[in-house]
Formats: C-alpha cells, structure tokens, sequence
C-alpha cells in the first residue's frame, strides 16, 4: 500500500498556489511509494461528512502551473482548533476538533501533511506538530508578512498588480488634476504599498508600521495640487492608520471567521484630507481582491515550484515540523515555531524605506 501524503491550501488565496500542488505532484513521481492528495478548503474537507479528499496525479495538475487560486480551494474560516458547530440550542460554538481529524488521518492511512499558507496556516501547522502529525510548512501570503524566508510567493504578483494600478491612476489623475488615493492590502505590513508606491512613482505611501499625521500630507499636496495644474497619488496600506487612531475596519460576526475585517483606510483618508481645507478633488480607488487573483507573474511560479519541490523532499527526509524557506540564493528548511515568532514588519531602517524617502515619498512622519 502506497503512503499518502495530504496537500492543504489554507487562508486567503493567493497566485502561485497551483504551482506549488503541481511541483509536490512532479517531485512525488521519482518517490514511487508515495501518492498525494488533497483536501478541499484547507483540512475543512477532512472534518466534513463525508470526508472531501481528491486525488492529486498528473492529470489533475497538468496545467495548472499559470493559473490563479488552487484547485483544492481554500477558506479561512472553521479549521480543527476552532469548527464551527451547532449546539441542542441553535446557537454555533468554535470546538476544538483536532484530535478527530488526527483519528481519520490515522484511518485514511495519511502519513504526511504539507500546510501551504500564512501565519495563521502555520501556526495550525504547529499545534499539529505537537500533536504528533507530521506536518510540513509551505509559506504563502501576499503580504510577505512571514518571518524566516525572504519572500513568499505570490507576493511579486501582488505588487505587479498594485503598480500596474498605480500607473493607470497617473494618467488619470494628471488630466483631471485630481489627488487619487489607491488603497492595497496589507494588514500589518506595508510591502506592498511601498514597493507599488517607489515603482509607480507615488507622491506619498502611507504603511502600516508608520502611524502618519495629516498635517504632513496636508502640506505636501497642497505644494502639489490645491485645484491648479498638480496631481498628486497617494498608495495606502489597508492596515495604514493615523496617529493616535486605530485601524479602519469592523469584527465580522461569521462563526470560525476571527481576522479584524480591514476596510475604509482610503476612504477615511479622502474624508481627512478634505476636512484639512484641500481644495483638489480626492477619489478613492480600492484595488481589493484584484491582488489575490490572476496569473501568477514568472518569478512566483519559479518561487513556487521551488517551494513544491523542496517541500516534497522534506517529507521524504522527515524533516516534519519545519517549513521551506527561501534564503537567497538556497532553499532550506526552518522550524515553524521560528517561522511564526516573528512578524515581518517592514523595517524603518531598511533600504527600503531609505529609498522612498529618497526620492522625495511623503510617508506621514
């Protein structure tokens, strides 16, 4: 009997997660003992009745390598430390259900679990491994928010995406002469924004890490614009919060669903910047969903693959408990509990930022 080894996407999708299924697949054809499968919507195909697993050979995965989302699906809602189920009474309670999935794992003859998500996946990831499944990290969010490799794929992408919006807003805003505010995700992290931001040649990026005060961009779009011939774009972080204030948004009430719901950064930024006496017209522009979607660009199909790759080795090394990492120019493993010790903020001293500021970027300081 063959032995199985589980593929799991889990979190927000994101481009190049096909690339990652299709490369465990190839990797697997070498390792003749080994079939893989899949579990649909993270391990919420292992908890369902009945049980929704697929078959993952080559013709489930030709193909899929330049093509968005994951053919598996994914959720970040529910999971086997917080399912949601309902009570005699009607209401619906977050359970700990780990240890039953772990008892049909055990049925289903599973003896390996390749985990490819973010840091929320991963710290799943981690209660697992100390409950003894052998268990492998792939890391995965657009907001390179993950701390132990230099980047995750999908990430490039995302920021091909933002730039690309940032641009079109330039014309734009140039005719009309407009101040445009683009908002782009990026909960704690601003990675997106500031690379979007220094490539399309934003006038000023606001991040998640630097609280900005108003009066500063007040004072520099009104050198710019002020209703005569300037323009001005500012890139926005969905995280980017004032001085003194919170971050933009409100607590969903779906069962098994915890993230802070981020939403109205920009538009809480247009409604500031008018209050300030601004005299051009601001529009908001919200790039949403638009950066989680669509082909992945070559560089994270090539991250991605080699993420695949790599991962596959690992389970036939044992090497459970730990997650690929990409440390340039080598692809290596690291512990988990490393992998999520630590959130990767942008650094105030980083290059990076150096950069922006540089070049002229208002950041709100």
């Amino acid at each position: 009997m063959k032995k199985k080894c589980l593929v799991v996407t889990g979190g927000g999708d994101c481009p190049g997660l096909n690339a990652v299924i299709r490369a465990i697949v190839k990797r697997s054809e070498s390792a003749s003992d080994w079939e893989i499968w899949g579990s649909y919507n993270a391990f919420n195909g292992l908890l369902e009745n009945p049980i929704r697993l697929m078959k993952l050979d080559n013709k489930a995965v030709a193909g899929i390598h330049f093509k968005g989302g994951t053919i598996i699906g994914t959720t970040n809602k529910g999971g086997p430390f917080q399912w949601p189920r309902q009570s005699d009474d009607g209401e619906v309670e977050l359970v700990d259900v780990s240890d039953e999935m772990i008892d049909r794992m055990k049925e289903l003859n599973i003896e390996a679990v390749i985990n490819i998500g973010g840091d929320g996946s991963q710290s799943i990831s981690q209660k697992l491994y100390e409950k003894g499944v052998n268990i492998i990290g792939v890391p995965k969010t657009i907001d390179n928010d993950l701390s132990s490799t230099d980047m995750t794929f999908g990430y490039q992408t995302a920021v091909e995406t933002a730039t690309q919006a940032v641009d079109k807003l330039v014309t734009t805003a140039e005719s009309h002469h407009r101040i445009f505010i683009l908002e782009v995700m990026g909960r704690g992290a601003g990675w997106i924004a500031l690379n979007a931001a220094i490539a399309g040649g934003a006038e000023a990026c606001l991040i998640p890490e630097i609280p900005y005060k108003i009066e500063n961009l007040t004072k520099m779009l009104k050198l710019r614009s002020d209703g005569k011939s300037g323009f001005a774009v500012i890139v926005i972080s969905e995280g980017a919060k004032p001085v003194g204030g919170e971050q933009s948004g409100f607590k969903p009430s779906e069962p098994g669903y915890e993230n802070f719901h981020l939403s109205g950064a920009g538009h809480r930024l247009a409604y500031d910047l008018k209050q300030t006496g601004i005299k051009a017209d601001v529009r908001v522009s919200v790039l949403g969903h638009l950066q989680r979607g669509g082909i992945p660009i070559a560089f994270d199909r090539i991250l991605a693959t080699s993420f695949g790759v790599k991962a596959f080795e690992m389970v036939l090394n044992e090497e459970f408990g730990k997650m690929v990492s990409y440390k340039y120019p080598e692809f290596v493993s690291v512990p988990i509990r490393d992998a999520i010790k630590y959130y990767n903020y942008v650094k105030l001293d980083s290059a990076l930022i150096h950069t922006a500021r540089g070049i002229g970027i208002c950041l709100g300081e």
